[in-house]
């Protein structure tokens, strides 16, 4: 019997954004009982909460959140089980080997980093998780994965607060963006998964035309 399970975030008012990026703002707009129907006004930037990067997010030359075949945002996936490692600590292809074995067992599959990470989620340990090495970036794409999930900021190392010096290039974006994929970041409750037999993930954004990237409802179904 298969189970669904949300792996987003709420969208909420104040919630954790990126260092720098658009603060969300989520209000009431109308109201049924003066204008006749309950309606939000959103302010949000393209990368808040659970969402998708598109190559173009880390390269002009790069395509495009719409030039992305839809595949790409629902599928098989593969879990790689990375809890417990301290924070800001490397993940190295090492410590994918398992994962990867199961990735070559299974083409066409998307990975899931669970880092555990989204226990911190509104604290500032969250901007402290673990982080892909560029090695094991190529690692994974070279195994064919063209979408990576995590339940973290962001598979490269976020900056400190009040650290500006501290832009590391993005690497592991740039691998798996440069190969033609999609991250996946800001899941949440990926711990659930770990042991499951098959896990099928739908990272559907929204449709925004020549986007970076956009907020998903990310889902995963189990068997």
């Amino acid at each position: 019997m298969s189970a669904w399970l949300d792996l987003s975030v709420p969208v909420v008012t104040g919630m954790p954004v990126y260092p720098g990026d658009p603060e969300v703002t989520v209000s009431p707009a109308l109201h049924a009982g003066d204008d006749g129907v309950n309606v939000l006004s959103l302010h949000l930037g393209s990368q808040s909460g659970t969402h998708v990067d598109a190559p173009y997010h880390v390269d002009d030359a790069w395509p495009r959140l719409d030039e992305l075949p839809l595949e790409l945002f629902a599928g098989p996936a593969v879990v790689a089980d990375v809890r417990g490692l301290a924070p800001r600590a490397p993940v190295t292809p090492g410590l994918l080997a398992p994962a990867l074995d199961a990735l070559a067992a299974a083409p066409g599959s998307m990975l899931l980093l669970v880092t555990g990470w989204s226990r911190h989620w509104g604290t500032p340990e969250y901007l402290a998780h673990p982080w892909l090495t560029p090695e094991a970036a190529r690692a994974v794409a070279d195994a064919g994965v063209r979408t990576v999930a995590v339940d973290a900021l962001s598979v490269d190392p976020t900056p400190e607060p009040g650290d500006t010096g501290a832009d590391s290039g993005l690497p592991a974006h740039r691998v798996l963006c440069g190969a033609g994929g999609v991250i996946a970041e800001n899941l949440t409750g990926l711990d659930r998964l770990v042991g499951a037999r098959e896990v099928e993930v739908f990272l559907f954004p929204l449709r925004l035309p020549g986007a970076d990237g956009a907020p998903v409802r990310a889902v995963a179904r189990t068997a």
